[in-house]
């Protein structure tokens, strides 16, 4: 046997590879940085009303992620298709599609969440949201009306969704193999039916769900029109 093993990372592309280590970064931060600098207060992205909202957060927000198993998910299924993908498309339009579908999953988040905000107060905006009083008007709907521009969103599982919804596109006949679930399955069976939860979880929305379900199928939906956008066809030795 050769005494040189390759690396799982030796293969890596190169966008990919800044991405993760950006990721990583920003996570490792948020804990050393934790008591001098509040970090989901500035790079997690707010409702667009919110006092709390920049206008960097939009991609900022994606390099932030709420725990271990958080980052873990969106790194590892980076890390597994994300590649495949930046050989397919280059470099340049692998890094547009991860940040447009990133983009697109918080706009169609705030779409939601403009809704439940209209459904409360009959507009999509409220008056002076950093007084504690804007939200005590609206009586027994104060605390949803309060979560929804005081609670940050974090993640890159939109981008993520984006690049899973591209993949399954250029290689739908591909197989996957789910870490709790060892049985080969396409990616255009797989990737189709994990949205429908998605969809099922968001217009469910249990108690303690704190999942942003319509910012993955917007990255989902962005993922798809880019494709389409770009007329990207599958590679002729797909497999």
């Amino acid at each position: 046997m050769s005494a040189y093993r390759q690396s799982p990372f030796s293969n890596i592309t190169p966008v990919v590879k800044n991405l993760l280590i950006i990721n990583i970064i920003f996570f490792a931060a948020t804990f050393i940085l934790h008591n001098v600098f509040d970090m989901d207060k500035w790079l997690a992205v707010y409702y667009f009303n919110s006092p709390n909202f920049k206008l960097w957060q939009i991609i900022s927000y994606m390099f932030m992620h709420g725990g271990f198993m958080h980052i873990f998910f969106n790194m590892f299924a980076l890390f597994m298709f994300g590649p495949i993908l930046e050989y397919s498309v280059g470099p340049k339009r692998f890094l547009n599609l991860y940040f447009i579908c990133g983009i697109g999953a918080i706009l169609l988040q705030w779409v939601v969440q403009a809704i439940q905000v209209h459904g409360i107060t009959g507009g999509y905006m409220i008056s002076h949201p950093e007084l504690e009083s804007s939200y005590l008007a609206y009586g027994p709907a104060a605390q949803k009306l309060f979560d929804i521009y005081n609670t940050p969103i974090v993640g890159a599982s939109g981008a993520i969704c984006g690049v899973l919804v591209a993949f399954a596109m250029l290689y739908p006949n591909m197989e996957m193999i789910m870490l709790f679930f060892p049985i080969p399955i396409k990616a255009k069976y797989i990737i189709p039916g994990y949205l429908l939860l998605e969809l099922w979880l968001g217009i469910g929305q249990r108690g303690g769900d704190n999942v942003a379900h319509f910012a993955h199928l917007g990255g989902a939906l962005f993922g798809f029109l880019v494709v389409k956008f770009w007329r990207l066809n599958r590679p002729n030795n797909y497999f």
